[in-house]
């Protein structure tokens, strides 16, 4: 039992309560699985990380996922010290005794200092805890690392021996004070364990087989990648969190298993040492998901599928399957979120004035008109007024200023009379009138956006505001179109009897483009099985879908179709439709194909209805739906039942009109169109004025 479904790395801090800026040094928490990256999460204290991350395990173990939760400090201390303690060599003893001794606030304040003195003054007064940063002296804890006494106990834990850069967890002061995060981190692992119980277990101090399973890290294991994300100005512990869950998360669940395969021990071990250069192309390379081979097969049995069931057949099978990465916000515009992203810092960040004017305390004034005395002085945009403004007096403000202590209230410049030390006004006047509260347009903690967002330019503004920096994001979708068949030839080459020029290929190209899909070009394959397939290899390289057209239903010629067929994917759906009816689906190497019809009517048809929806899913977007709107007819026809039926058409003076030939080779027909009529899958009779559903081409 080695697979993961979802991968925590948590980065512990010992000290005080953080403000609300992200800022290393802080607890940071990275979540990943194989489909998705979740950006970092910054917590301002230990307590509210700790309930973040039981309700988050709760809720995965709820979803039946299991989950490997990893913590950047050690799990036990060197051989000897927990039997000297507690009286049992048990790592879990300590966990215990640690918890029911270890105090801490919201505030970030704590005990750890006191508790380790308690220690070392049993041990016999100056060890093996030393590091003392407070400015008063306890007895027992000595400032610096002098006269320290081990009094037997190792430096370090055998699984850190021979590891260079590693801190000894009997530090509690100064850099790398790893041993005041053991002393903080081990009572609420002894929490987490409590509370899940036989969920739970600890890797490697018992046996990892649990929904939930602990495991110790040093992300330091993943240098060079986090460099480099510094380098782009990503916090190094943000970048740290991030890169280590995206490096666990893409390794194959054997491998995984392979790197804890070790025998258990009480003083822990490491997760990764030894596998650095494997962790790091984890760290810079995150894998896209895979669709189940079987993703398009049709029930048994089924034959004619209609329109609906076979749009619901591709959304229930189809997942996102486009790379994530992170992404500047200014260069974001397009792209789709893959993660909800909360606001770390409001907007605005503190209370401020709407207007240019001046500012005071509404409960100090009498009844009008009012006049009080003008401070020296003023505050404005980025120059705060240092000091307070006493109540029964007044401060000029300019628009944007944060309001000062002891102001709530601005009055608009014209409506005041000033002397330049005094001034006079009328009312009425409002409490709170012209200023802004703090987060009234977005609080920290708040949902900014959610996973599936196709970025704005409007959005860049808002997620710069709140202090959003870089986004995760999928990678823009790669689409190939290819086109099939010996007929064919190039717009502008020589064609000859019987051939055809190709207009489905720079159709569908300049279609995927419009939709900011990468469109990438396959070419033109003839009709010729063996270099059909080498094309398709090739195509499946550089894109994470294909469209082709041509060759999808039966025929001798059909050869995509028998080339899914050779693989064991193919899914031959027989569209209840006009035009389009063949619709060939398959996987080439986990590559989605969709095997379009050859006329280009019915080609560009079984794309906007089909293709469009699945791409948009598949991209990570979410499934799309087309708005369509209904318009008093402009035409007369009668349908049979059987077949859903869109019609080429546009709208003139607020009727709908629809081409004049119904043909699949019609391809003016298109170019005249503006979009689609909807005719249901039952019979109709459309009469000149009956409302029918329209769907324009921007719709899709």
């Amino acid at each position: 039992m080695s697979g993961f479904d979802t991968v925590i790395v948590a980065d512990w801090a010992s000290g005080k309560s953080s403000g609300p800026s992200p800022r290393k040094d802080a607890i940071w928490i990275g979540v990943a699985s194989a489909r998705k990256l979740e950006p970092p999460l910054y917590f301002r204290s230990r307590i509210a990380a700790e309930a973040w991350l039981q309700e988050r395990l709760t809720g995965e173990v709820a979803r039946g996922h299991r989950v490997l939760a990893s913590f950047d400090f050690p799990f036990a201390y060197p051989r000897g010290f927990a039997a000297k303690v507690t009286g049992q060599d048990d790592p879990f003893a300590l966990w215990a005794w640690l918890a029911a001794r270890i105090t801490d606030t919201q505030a970030g304040e704590n005990n750890r200092f006191d508790v380790a003195a308690d220690i070392n003054r049993s041990f016999g007064g100056n060890g093996p805890f030393w590091g003392n940063p407070l400015k008063r002296e306890i007895a027992g804890l000595a400032r610096t690392k002098a006269d320290y006494d081990l009094y037997g106990l190792p430096e370090k834990r055998t699984c850190e021996e021979g590891i260079s850069g590693l801190f000894t967890c009997w530090q509690l002061a100064g850099a790398g004070a790893v041993g005041a995060q053991v002393l903080m981190g081990l009572p609420m692992l002894h929490r987490l364990r409590v509370h899940f119980g036989s969920a739970i277990s600890t890797w490697p101090l018992e046996t990892a087989d649990t929904p939930i399973v602990l495991a110790e890290i040093w992300p330091s294991l993943i240098g060079p990648a986090v460099k480099e994300a510094e380098g782009r100005g990503e916090i190094r512990d943000a970048a740290q969190v991030r890169l280590l869950a995206k490096a666990l998360a893409s390794m194959p669940a054997g491998e995984l298993a392979g790197m804890m395969d070790i025998p258990h021990t009480p003083e822990g071990a490491i997760l990764g040492v030894g596998h650095e250069e494997r962790l790091c192309v984890g760290a810079t390379a995150f894998d896209a998901p895979v669709l189940a081979d079987d993703c398009f097969a049709l029930p048994a049995g089924v034959a004619w599928t209609p329109v609906d069931e076979a749009l619901a057949m591709l959304r229930a099978r189809l997942k996102p399957i486009a790379s994530v990465r992170d992404c500047g916000v200014g260069d974001a515009a397009a792209l789709i979120l893959a993660q909800d992203v909360r606001a770390p810092r409001s907007n605005p960040p503190e209370p401020n004035t709407a207007v240019d004017g001046y500012g005071f305390a509404f409960a100090s004034l009498g009844a009008p008109p009012h006049e009080l005395p003008l401070l020296a002085g003023r505050a404005a945009a980025g120059v705060p007024f240092k000091g307070a403004v006493p109540a029964g007096c007044a401060l000029r403000v300019l628009t944007g200023a944060a309001l000062p202590s002891g102001v709530d209230t601005v009055v608009l410049e014209e409506d005041v009379n000033t002397d330049g030390a005094r001034i006079a006004f009328n009312g009425p006047v409002k409490a709170l009138g012209n200023t802004r509260k703090a987060g009234e347009d977005v609080a920290a903690g708040d949902t900014v956006l959610k996973a599936g967002r196709k970025i704005t330019p409007a959005d860049a503004a808002l997620l710069s505001a709140v202090g959003l920096r870089d986004l995760p994001v999928f990678a823009r979708l790669r689409v190939g179109v290819l086109s099939t068949g010996d007929e064919l030839v190039e717009a502008g080459a020589q064609a000859k009897a019987g051939q055809i020029f190709d207009a489905n290929r720079p159709m569908l190209l300049a279609q995927l483009a419009q939709w900011e899909f990468e469109a990438v070009d396959l070419g033109r394959a003839p009709d010729d099985r063996a270099v059909l397939r080498r094309m398709l290899d090739q195509g499946v390289q550089a894109c994470d879908a294909i469209l082709t057209s041509g060759g999808a239903s039966a025929g001798d010629e059909d050869h995509m179709s028998a080339l899914l067929a050779d693989s064991g994917s193919l899914a031959l759906w027989r569209i209840a439709l006009k035009p389009g009816r063949p619709l060939a689906l398959g996987l080439w190497h986990g590559t989605p194909i969709f095997g379009l019809p050859g006329n280009p009517v019915a080609a560009l048809v079984c794309t906007l209805i089909f293709a469009r929806p699945a791409l948009n899913l598949l991209s990570g977007a979410g499934w799309s739906e087309p708005q369509g709107f209904m318009v008093p007819a402009a035409f007369e026809k009668r349908k049979k039942p059987g077949r859903r039926e869109f019609l080429r058409a546009r709208i003139r003076e607020g009727r709908v009109e629809t081409f004049k030939s119904e043909g699949s080779g019609r391809i003016s027909g298109l170019s005249w169109a503006e979009g689609l009529v909807e005719l249901p899958d039952g019979a109709a009779e459309v009469k000149q004025g009956t409302l029918v559903r329209y769907i324009p081409f921007t719709s899709f």
